[in-house]
């Protein structure tokens, strides 16, 4: 079964959805759940036959031959984790969300628009191609937040879009200046990767290709969008948006501005790691002093992404490895946090104010374990994936810095450890707000000492959790799973370096 077919049958499955009616609610949500469930099996299977650690499953042909613009697409050790996350939040967002009624049929019609459009990004090998796939998945963004979202999601909808269509125009300056440079007449990136662009053309291309894509992965200062919209959206556009939409960026980053030009790599990957820094400790203060449940994991999103940047500008196979692994983690555990908050506890509670939120274990004591859980996890605990990635993302910036020609100034190894630490401070602190901290008898409110306990979760929301935290667990005891794919595919960007 070729990787392609995560792409066709998700657009399918947009069609069949949108063209359902919007009062077969039960039809609908199973469309969907076997949509993504088809989606995760396919790459699931990528992963079974991948012997790395270059391209496999290449289908290729012409498009626009008059332009150099061909189709053609594959999957590496880089790309294989991002397909697998993909599919996760695919499945488990359908799951956390099985009682949409409100147009259901339009909604998962976008939804799994959004979702192919993903899948075609990671699988695309032509930098045209990589772009128009970039481009359809702006789309969706705007109508899952404008007409499911919360409140302020008109705002909340135009910030992400202007925001994206910003770094989509400085994405396609860097493609076309590419394009041009090179001589070949083509998009095609292996191809590209042949070509002898000069230093001077790499160093004021690199900031332009690096910059587009990053302002999608949530850089500092570019990253405001990331909260808002994590806020307004509906429960599914959340868990995509946080598991996926910024690994959209991330993943450019790595695959294209890095791997295409590795001259100007070495001499930006110093600032690159200052913005990284930047990210990792901005976004973990100001989750620290948040009051809305879904700002906290918004912002907590922006600070992870932080350690896939830091990652990329190690320059060493150890750092980099991390990158990849921190965009998985970071998908499922961003994804299962989104949806905990946005649909398991909001649903019973009818609030995602921490400052009315209050002795929620005594209350949902299955709820407050599984979210605690994830918690953990997202913060590091060993045993979960996020604790190996963040640790490989560490051990490779100490090598950039303690390397005989250090590649990074030694302040970014402590920059990295207050994030770390904030990390743990704010994670500590909303949990015991939300679950055990007791407040006054006359506060009054839904959530009240005195008040019945909450129902437990229901099957699709277990079978949601057991999917996304199972994922981490997953790859944080056995992280050779994805490793072995992993280190090979990157090394053979690492071997572009000049030095």
């Amino acid at each position: 079964m070729p990787a392609l077919f995560t792409v066709i049958i998700s657009f399918i499955g947009a069609l069949v959805c949108g063209l359902m009616p919007a009062d077969s609610h039960r039809r609908i949500r199973w469309v969907a759940l076997f949509t993504a469930g088809l989606g995760l099996a396919t790459a699931f299977c990528c992963a079974l036959r991948y012997g790395g650690p270059g391209m496999a499953d290449e289908i290729s042909g012409t498009w626009i031959p008059s332009l150099g613009v061909s189709f053609i697409t594959g999957y590496d050790g880089i790309s294989l984790p991002l397909l697998l996350v993909t599919g996760l939040v695919a499945v488990s967002g359908v799951l956390f969300t099985w009682n949409l009624d409100h147009r259901a049929n339009q909604f998962y019609a976008f939804y799994f628009t959004l979702i192919g459009a993903v899948y075609g990004v990671f699988l695309s090998l032509d930098l045209f191609l990589l772009f128009v796939f970039y481009e359809i998945a702006i789309v969706p963004k705007y109508f899952l937040i404008a007409i499911w979202g919360g409140a302020k999601r008109e705002y909340a909808a135009m910030k992400l879009v202007m925001y994206s269509f910003g770094g989509s125009a400085l994405v396609l300056l860097g493609m076309l200046a590419l394009y041009f440079g090179s001589g070949l007449n083509t998009f095609e990136m292996e191809r590209l990767m042949t070509a002898d662009f000069s230093k001077g053309l790499q160093m004021v291309v690199f900031p332009i290709l690096f910059l587009g894509f990053a302002i999608l992965a949530g850089m500092w200062p570019f990253h405001t969008w990331a909260p808002t919209g994590h806020a307004a959206a509906p429960t599914a556009a959340s868990m995509l948006l946080a598991g996926v939409v910024m690994k959209l960026g991330a993943y450019g980053c790595l695959r294209v501005a890095v791997g295409l030009l590795p001259k100007a790599w070495e001499d930006w990957a110093p600032w690159v790691a200052v913005f990284a820094v930047a990210n990792i400790v901005y976004g973990a203060l100001v989750a620290l002093r948040q009051k809305d449940f879904k700002y906290v994991i918004g912002y907590s999103s922006v600070s992870h992404m932080g350690f896939v940047l830091l990652g990329i500008a190690t320059l060493n196979l150890t750092g980099m490895t991390g990158a990849v692994l921190q965009m998985f983690s970071h998908g499922v555990i961003g994804a299962l946090l989104f949806a905990l908050v946005g649909t398991v506890i909001y649903s019973r509670t009818k609030t995602r104010m921490l400052d009315e939120l209050h002795l929620l274990m005594e209350r949902m004591p299955g709820i407050a374990w599984v979210f605690i859980a994830a918690g953990l996890a997202s913060m590091g605990l060993p045993g979960f994936s996020g604790f190996v990635s963040e640790l490989y993302v560490l051990l490779g910036t100490w090598e950039a810095v303690v390397d005989d020609q250090p590649v990074l100034p030694g302040w970014i190894v402590a920059g990295a450890g207050v994030g770390i630490l904030a990390t743990f401070g704010y994670t500590l602190i909303k949990i015991h707000e939300a679950f055990f901290r007791e407040r006054s008898t006359d506060s009054g409110g839904s959530n009240g000492k005195d008040g019945a306990d909450y129902p437990p979760m229901t099957l699709p929301e277990k079978a949601g959790v057991a999917l996304l935290l199972g994922a981490s667990l997953l790859i944080g005891l056995c992280p050779w799973l994805l490793t072995n794919h992993i280190n090979g595919s990157l090394q053979l960007l690492i071997n572009r370096l000049p030095n």
